[in-house]
């Protein structure tokens, strides 16, 4: 038997190049964040939903072929992750297999061009194969980290990577949704996703250059391909695992609060939204979060260096946001005018004969039917509905409402045989500001069948009592459902800005004078600890997030969970590339991968059971306390010292191996 040496991570044989070699590995976040921005969160599900759905029976059709998208997507990440990560060490084909995956999402990305109105199969099929590609770079991605970062260097590498993605996919998203708004019809979507595509394509380049290929952990033995030696060494790894006790219980830990973590990020515009939030200030808040999380990021990242002078003023500030936002945006949504915070407005009531808030029979009595409208049951053959609706189909045909309120929300299908209802309020036409004409409902569509469960408001100027009048063009028009909605939350955005920029300068103010208060605990900061302590801050944004109900608490909301979502995600990334072994990065990022993508599932199934079992999502925000605390104590226990000497000895057991045997 001889032993033939297996040679350590490369190291660059000078400062400049060890910088650049961070800075190219740091760009590969800032390439393909554009798609979980543009592609992943923000464009493609809207679009999936109006524009390549369009054709489907429903909305609630077309979110479900999203979601079943989305967890086969998620599947199959989970499967090939841990195999070809083992793969790629034994082979020595890391930015290989990075490589492989990034061109699998490229091209996908770049063809979603071609989806235009009913392609919703096409759009299925290209997203799926497109987010494998996504999920299976940032396995690979992850794993090249303990080579491109000394020990010491590793938090606040992951930290600048974090930062850079959210600089990216931030930056394009704020420019497709330019192109968005000037472009005609569906292109200025379309070309955003090819957009996403050349982004990451161009901006993968530097990674590949400048990063060079790590060792192989194992050579294959004689008689065994490269894929039965990854497999071998894959069921070794979890026949051995008391061995690698502390990783494991890190991963379980990891597990629990990235859920938590996770489900905040996911579902925060859907909670926003059902509060009754603006939908114009949640997409803003988010921007906020995307931008604001860069420097924060990079803070967190330098809070467990020794070689950091701002420990302490770190700490300072981060204590002092704990307190101070939450007190301040709770006292200031309600202490000040409704109006200016964002506050609910009381319910609209039934008045004078005029209906309050709520959804309304077509049967009521409160509805005057002065034409000839018919009631069509669900699954009628002529018109091939899925819920019953009343169909108007001579001219004059009228539907009036008296409500007291400010909106209401008309449920009607689309198809190509029916036609459009003109709108009255108060006896006037609603007249549109970008093009002076007057608001119609339409029911016209393109495509053979016919779409349930369309909506469409009607606004009024200002609340109070008002009168509704549907009149029928003359062709097929089915109405579903009305229903006057609950008072608009109106605020001053200035003012919340304002509120926000003060309470940040006395931030500093507070941080720079305490620092001296804070040095001796931020001198006992480690990577554990960074986290335990991002993992406080969640859990007062959960419990935070349970009695939240004015326009400035989710700004101030927003702001605090800038301060802590990248920076404990890049930690919790760097103290597991220490407990790994470098030589086996692929191998167990995979595994590491599979926490991550699992971790999506649990949090949006408890929202999900809330919202079925309450009505309302607010049973679930405080139960994510629990994914915290639970994770933390497990967090706690992991035996950090342990597990980085069994990954030192791991790789140093590997610096020689049989070559025959």
């Amino acid at each position: 038997m001889t032993a033939v040496p297996i040679e350590s991570a490369v190291e660059p044989p000078d400062e400049r190049s060890y910088r650049r070699r961070i800075n190219a590995w740091a760009l590969y976040d800032w390439a393909n964040s554009a798609f979980a921005t543009t592609i992943l969160a923000a464009v493609l599900p809207i679009y999936y939903a109006v524009v390549a759905g369009s054709t489907l029976p429903s909305e609630a059709t077309a979110t479900a072929y999203w979601s079943l998208g989305l967890s086969l997507s998620l599947l199959i990440g989970a499967i090939l992750s841990p195999i070809l990560g083992t793969i790629s060490d034994v082979s020595r084909s890391k930015k290989r297999f990075l490589a492989t995956f990034t061109i699998i999402g490229v091209i996908p990305t770049a063809l979603l061009i071609l989806v235009d109105s009913g392609d919703w199969l096409l759009a299925s099929v290209l997203f799926i194969i497109a987010r494998v590609g996504f999920l299976g770079s940032y396995s690979f991605y992850d794993s090249l980290l303990p080579h491109v970062a000394r020990p010491e260097d590793r938090d606040r590498v992951s930290a600048r990577g974090y930062a850079m993605g959210y600089l990216g996919g931030g930056l394009l998203l704020a420019i497709n949704i330019v192109m968005i708004q000037l472009l005609p019809g569906t292109w200025g979507a379309r070309l955003s996703f090819l957009s996403v595509a050349v982004w990451w394509l161009v901006f993968s380049i530097p990674l590949f250059r400048r990063v060079p290929e790590p060792p192989s952990a194992v050579l294959s033995l004689p008689g065994m391909s490269v894929v039965r030696t990854s497999f071998a060494q894959l069921r070794a790894t979890f026949r051995d695992i008391r061995r690698y006790r502390a990783l494991f219980l890190f991963l379980i830990a990891f597990l629990l609060y990235n859920d938590a973590i996770g489900t905040i990020i996911g579902l925060a515009a859907i909670y926003g939204a059902e509060l009754g939030f603006d939908s114009v200030q949640l997409i803003l808040a988010l921007l906020l979060v995307q931008f604001v999380g860069i420097p924060f990021a990079l803070m967190f990242g330098q809070l467990p260096s020794v070689k950091s002078r701002r420990r302490d003023f770190y700490l300072a500030f981060v204590a002092y946001s704990i307190v101070a936002l939450p007190l301040v945006g709770i006292t200031a949504g309600r202490l000040l005018p409704e109006d200016v915070v964002g506050r609910q407005p009381a319910a609209f009531q039934a008045i004078d004969g005029a209906v309050g808030q709520g959804a309304l029979s077509l049967s009521d009595s409160a509805l005057d039917f002065s034409g000839l409208w018919v009631e069509v049951p669900a699954g009628d053959a002529d018109y091939q509905l899925e819920e019953p609706a009343r169909i108007s189909t001579a001219a004059g045909d009228a539907l009036e409402l008296r409500f007291n309120g400010q909106q209401v929300q008309l449920t009607f299908a689309v198809g190509p045989q029916f036609g459009e209802l003109g709108v009255l309020l108060d006896g006037r036409p609603i007249i549109q500001a970008s093009t002076g004409e007057p608001v119609q409902v339409v029911g016209f569509s393109e495509g053979g069948r016919v779409r349930s469960g369309e909506t469409q408001i009607i606004s009024a100027a200002s609340g109070g009592v008002h009168t509704l009048q549907l009149v029928a063009n003359g062709e097929p028009f089915a109405l579903q459902g009305l229903e006057v909605l609950p008072p608009q939350r109106v605020s001053s955005l200035l003012t919340i800005i304002s509120i926000l920029v003060a309470v940040q300068i006395v931030g500093v103010i507070f941080a720079f004078a305490a620092r001296p208060l804070f040095r001796p605990l931020a001198e006992k900061l480690d990577t554990r600890r960074s986290i335990l302590l991002s993992l406080i801050v969640y859990s007062v944004i959960a419990i935070w997030g349970f009695f939240l109900d004015s326009a400035v608490e989710f700004w101030l909301l927003a702001w605090m969970v800038a301060i802590v979502q990248g920076g404990s995600q890049a930690l919790s990334r760097s103290l597991y590339s220490s407990l790994a072994p470098a030589k086996k990065s692929g191998e167990f990022f995979g595994l590491y991968g599979v926490m991550e993508k699992f971790s999506a599932v649990l949090g949006p199934l408890i929202f999900a059971l809330a919202v079925a079992i309450f009505g309302s999502s607010r049973p679930a925000v405080i139960s994510l306390i629990l994914f915290f605390i639970v994770g933390g104590v497990l967090l706690m226990r992991v035996n950090v010292a342990e597990g980085q000497r069994i990954a030192r000895e791991e790789d140093a057991r590997e610096a020689s191996v049989p070559a025959d045997i």
